[in-house]
């Protein structure tokens, strides 16, 4: 088409059989016009739409959404290189991506809306594909809903960044850090690793990921910041505050080119940790990291 068109649109469904009635025949009508398809969602989902597919499905590329997707900041990414790998075939494609599934918890819904809203601005424009976000409306809550409703339509200004993090426990381990403490970070929160069930390999993302926070608040931040890390939920808890600002909305969801010199910190924050939280504004910003002992 001369004016290629992104199309984001929402399922709401109740049972297994109305997500069927509107997912399968997206797809089925791609595979009829040899559009690409990729669907994300729950392996639960999967199995009920290749059994709806059948030997169709062979034709359509599946990834478990509660894997890629448990961090909602790296979904836009699965849907990039989709495009990307697709392009040298020239049709449209299809896209069914389920990131709000119930059972998350409220911190991630919120992410979850804020990743729905940016699909717009990170699309528009792009070449021509249609993406269904499937909602459990009998399971999730009508917030949630409401959400959904909102984020999906024409693309408009939006800052992910907006609004505040619930303070930290008052009995948190903090360290106020500058340039010279970039050791005292790792060590301690390395130290806060090792008193948690974190897999070892768990211990070494969470300890790169401040790490990689709080260098990039000694170079963009005001040189500075303070770190505090606590445990809740299952979940090892990490936030990174300074007096810098983010401004770019698309920040940590694009993957950096090799030769690109600023912004692999955020991405390669948001690659390691199960949720990221990013709030900026004119009073700084805050980072707020969470791996869990799973």
């Amino acid at each position: 088409m001369d004016d290629p068109a992104f199309r984001h649109e929402t399922l709401f469904y109740g049972s297994d059989e109305e997500f069927l009635a509107g997912a399968v025949p997206l797809v089925r009508e791609g595979l009829e016009l040899g559009e690409p398809s990729l669907v994300a969602v729950s392996g639960e989902k999967m199995e009920l739409l290749c059994g709806e597919l059948g030997d169709d499905a062979a034709e359509v590329e599946f990834l478990d959404m509660e894997a890629v997707g448990c961090n909602p900041a790296r979904i836009i990414p699965v849907w990039r290189d989709f495009l990307d790998r697709t392009a040298g075939l020239g049709a449209p494609v299809r896209g069914i991506g389920e990131p709000a599934w119930p059972g998350r918890g409220e911190a991630e819904l919120d992410e979850c809306h804020r990743h729905e809203s940016l699909l717009n601005l990170a699309f528009t424009g792009d070449r021509e594909w249609t993406l269904l976000c499937p909602y459990n409306s009998d399971a999730l809550g009508d917030d949630v809903l409401e959400s959904a409703r909102e984020s999906h339509g024409p693309a408009r200004d939006y800052s992910p960044f907006e609004g505040s993090l619930p303070e930290a426990p008052v009995d948190s381990a903090e360290l106020v850090f500058g340039r010279e403490d970039l050791a005292g970070v790792r060590e301690l929160i390395g130290d806060e690793a090792a008193l948690v069930p974190l897999r070892g390999d768990r211990r070494l993302d969470v300890v790169v990921a401040v790490n990689e926070l709080a260098t990039n608040s000694v170079l963009h931040g005001g040189g500075s910041g303070t770190l505090r890390v606590w445990h809740e939920d299952e979940a090892l808890v990490a936030e990174v505050r300074d007096t810098g600002r983010i401004e770019e909305p698309l920040a940590g969801r694009l993957q950096p080119s090799l030769i690109q010199e600023h912004g692999r910190g955020l991405w390669m924050v948001n690659q390691l940790c199960d949720l990221v939280q990013v709030r900026s504004g004119l009073e700084g910003t805050g980072v707020r990291l969470r791996i869990g002992f799973a």
